[in-house]
Formats: C-alpha cells, sequence, structure tokens
C-alpha cells in the first residue's frame, strides 16, 4: 500500500512583521505569547517549551529545512502553509513562503491555505477593534490574487490531488461568492497549463458538508474540535469542568474519538489529526483547553484516522494535521521538552503498521 498523505499546516508567525511590531511592541512573534504563558490549574502544562528546534526565527533558511527534514522522516507529504489576502494586493506574513518559492529549498512538498478571516484584537484585550479586515472586492481582486499564487500552483513542489493543486479556504461559508471565485479560478488555472485548482473548504462540523460542497468547492476538510462539545451538551452541562472566567477544561482521552466520524470514508471529505489543543497562550482564561494528551492517546486517534481514509484511492489517501507548528494554541508535533519526538513516533509508528498489513 502507498502511504497516506500527511499535510500538516503550518503557520509562519514566527518571525516579526512591521505590524505586528505597531499592534504588540517591537519584535513580538508567536514566541511572544508562547513565552509568556502561565499553568491556570494545577498540573496546567504551561509554558510550553520548544526542544530541537528552540525558539527559532522563520526568517532563517536553517530553521526551514530543519523543518522540512523532520518532518519528511516521521512520514509527513508536506506542508500546508497558512496564506493571508485581505483583499487589493494586501498580505501579511507571506516572508517565509516567498523565500520558499523563489529559493527552491527546502525540497519538500507544499500547498496554501487561505486563511480568510479578519484579524481583530478580541483574544489579545483589544476588544472590538479590527486590526485587518479581510475583504472580498470582485473578480479583479480574484485575478489579482490567481496571478499571486499561481507561481507556487506552477511549482514542481506543489501537493496535488488528480493532478490539480489544492487551494484550501478557512472560512468558505464567510465568502458568499465563492461559486464565482471557483469558477474564476478554474478557468485561470487552464488558460496557464494546469487541470484545474482542487478546492477544499475548511468545516467544523459534518453537517456543513453539502452547504460546502454545493458552493463548487472539491472536497471539504472537517476539524471535529469541538465535536465533543456538539454531541454531548446535556453531560456537559452537569460535569464541565470551569477554572475561573469563562475558562474551558477537558481531558483530550473524551475528545479525541469525536474528532473523526463516519462521514471521513467518503472521497470528498477530508478528516483532521489533533494532536492537542490549548491556546490559553493566546486567550487566557478565555481558553479552550484540553489536558493530558500524550502520544499514545494520540496515536489511537491516529489509527482511527488510517482506518477510515485508508480503502480510499491513493490521491485522496489524505488527512490533514493541526498543526506541525501552532505553539500558542497547544497544538504542533515539533518536539517540546516534555514529550520529545513522542508524537512524531505516534505518527511514524502507525505509519509503519499500516504499510506493513
Amino acid at each position: 500500500m502507498e502511504k497516506i498523505r500527511l499535510i500538516a499546516s503550518y503557520l509562519p508567525q514566527f518571525q516579526p512583521i512591521k505590524e505586528n511590531d505597531e499592534w504588540w511592541g517591537k519584535g513580538f512573534t508567536e514566541w511572544t505569547n508562547v513565552g509568556k504563558a502561565k499553568p491556570l490549574f494545577a498540573g496546567h502544562y504551561q509554558p510550553r517549551v520548544p526542544a530541537d528546534l528552540g525558539y527559532y526565527d522563520l526568517r532563517l533558511p536553517a530553521v526551514r529545512l530543519a523543518q522540512a527534514e523532520m518532518a519528511k522522516e516521521y512520514g509527513i507529504e508536506g506542508f500546508c502553509y497558512w496564506h493571508y489576502w485581505f483583499g487589493d494586493g494586501k498580505r501579511i506574513l507571506e516572508k517565509t513562503f516567498d523565500d520558499i518559492l523563489i529559493n527552491k529549498e527546502p525540497d519538500f512538498p507544499f500547498c496554501l491555505a487561505w486563511a480568510n478571516e479578519t484579524w481583530s484584537g478580541v483574544w489579545h484585550g483589544l476588544k472590538n477593534q479590527i486590526l485587518m479586515e479581510q475583504k472580498y472586492l470582485g473578480e479583479e481582486d480574484y485575478k489579482q490574487h490567481f496571478e499571486a499564487v499561481l507561481p507556487a500552483f506552477l511549482d514542481e513542489r506543489y501537493i496535488k490531488v488528480d493532478d490539480k493543486p489544492i487551494f484550501m479556504l478557512y472560512r468558505p461559508l464567510d465568502f458568499s461568492d465563492a461559486p464565482k471565485f471557483i469558477e474564476l479560478w478554474n478557468k485561470w488555472a487552464i488558460e496557464n497549463g494546469l487541470k484545474g485548482v482542487y478546492f477544499i473548504g475548511q468545516i467544523t462540523t459534518p453537517e456543513n458538508r453539502d452547504l460546502v460542497l454545493n458552493m463548487g468547492f472539491d472536497a471539504v476538510n472537517i476539524v471535529r474540535l469541538t465535536e465533543y462539545m456538539r454531541l454531548n451538551t446535556s453531560k456537559i452541562a452537569r460535569g464541565i469542568q470551569r477554572v475561573s472566567g469563562q475558562l474551558k477544561k477537558y481531558a483530550y482521552k473524551d475528545f479525541y474519538p469525536y474528532f473523526s466520524g463516519p462521514e471521513d470514508k467518503d472521497l470528498n471529505c477530508i478528516p483532521t489529526i489533533i494532536p492537542n489543543w490549548d491556546h490559553s497562550p493566546r486567550s487566557g482564561k478565555r481558553a479552550l483547553i484540553l489536558h493530558d494528551s500524550n502520544p499514545q492517546f494520540f496515536g489511537e486517534h491516529v489509527k482511527d484516522i488510517f482506518s477510515k481514509i485508508s480503502h480510499k484511492p491513493d490521491d485522496n489517501r489524505i488527512s490533514f494535521i493541526k498543526s506541525w507548528n501552532e505553539w500558542g494554541e497547544g497544538n504542533y508535533l515539533e518536539p517540546d521538552l516534555v514529550h520529545g519526538h513522542g508524537y512524531l513516533k505516534a505518527l511514524r509508528e502507525q505509519l509503519d503498521l499500516l504499510n506493513l498489513d
């Protein structure tokens, strides 16, 4: 059997940029949030401390190469870089990917996911303040956007399905003109020698699958982070663990069986592997925290995901991983001081077991 296609989401915010300097202070990066995090209850694993790669700076090619080599070693096919386009050519955090594209290093597959969301300061103490507004400006802007990503689509490293480059939208239902956008991008892709674009819409519950597919998306990526809460409302009302303010604390072992569902067996559904979740470094006591995640539970979660997709055709045997390096949300595969390479080894073990069957 060919290996499962594992694509890990990749956050580029581990480098200073002028906008973050203006909003949060000189030199701000995601490490600023990670480093100042504090435990909010007994046994709360904070702050998270990176191991092998340290508090890296993504402006350094050596860091990006080390990340790619590590991901490849443990069976990850490529990275899905978060891409920001706010309209009228406004981009942000683009330097990392632009350098990878221009310099052809690392030689490691990639795709793009458009984080089509307005940036606000609500989670960081700046209530009701819009930092960067997401705008949808019509055909001329769609064309400008397409031309900006076309060099990536044409790169030999770009990840494809059905020989079409993958392009994911983070919030497809926020984009009412998505059907027109998809139609135009497919047209322009064909005009530029491609077979089209493989559009994926990210959703948080399978209930929205048909809504997104009917907009013209080829598939949905389901991130069932809160599915346990949605399906166990009465249980949660009786036994929810709250620790001051609005913070919600649950056990990872209770959540991970809900990270996958029967829909993941379908060709147009792509499941998500979630190592953990704790965004208290960003949102403090308003956070959702999954505690006591470990490589054993994670391995069981990965095994369940693989069982849902291993029967699919080679091209469609995909799962996204959330994430490679979202340290501020507590979901990452990169080694830390507590678990080391444990999560990566659990992933590799499940891949090896599947390939022996």
